[in-house]
């Protein structure tokens, strides 16, 4: 019982304490509906946990799955962070060809990319340095091109 509560007092996880705190309930005797009740779980999750931690104990309550490893790591990921904040234009092609010729890596989604420039507090789409309508010669160079059309 002792391993239970320094367990519950010392995890950070949600689900794991949810757990823990479920198998603590029904060694002090708790019924399981009050159980139910009090941490919003259904029976099922109560007896499963219940009979997990006797046939394992502590180690059978801690998540197995630890999510998958991201493709830069932490070291490879500053150094991008800093490459981008160097530059003054960003431009998300840019960015992916960097990040295949330096570290062998190409992400499937566009989104780890923006998630980048995001880190970097960069907003990575396209902007103008001056509005074009208050060029007078861009103005009427476009103006031009369309009525030739």
């Amino acid at each position: 019982m002792k391993e239970l509560i320094d367990f519950i007092k010392g995890n950070p996880d949600k689900r794991e304490l949810k757990r823990a705190l479920a198998v603590q309930m029904v060694m002090e005797s708790y019924t399981h509906s009050q159980i139910t009740e009090i941490l919003h779980v259904s029976l099922g999750f109560v007896n499963k946990w219940k009979y997990i931690f006797v046939e394992q104990g502590i180690a059978g309550l801690k998540l197995k799955y630890q999510g998958s490893r991201g493709y830069l790591d932490s070291k490879q990921k500053q150094t991008v962070i800093e490459w981008l904040k160097q530059k003054d234009y960003w431009h998300l092609n840019e960015l992916k060809e960097y990040i295949e010729e330096s570290f062998d890596i190409a992400f499937e989604s566009n989104q780890s990319y923006y998630d980048l420039f995001k880190e970097a507090s960069i907003s990575w789409k396209k902007t103008q340095k001056k509005n074009p309508r208050k060029d007078e010669e861009l103005v009427a160079k476009k103006t031009r091109n369309f009525s030739m059309a």
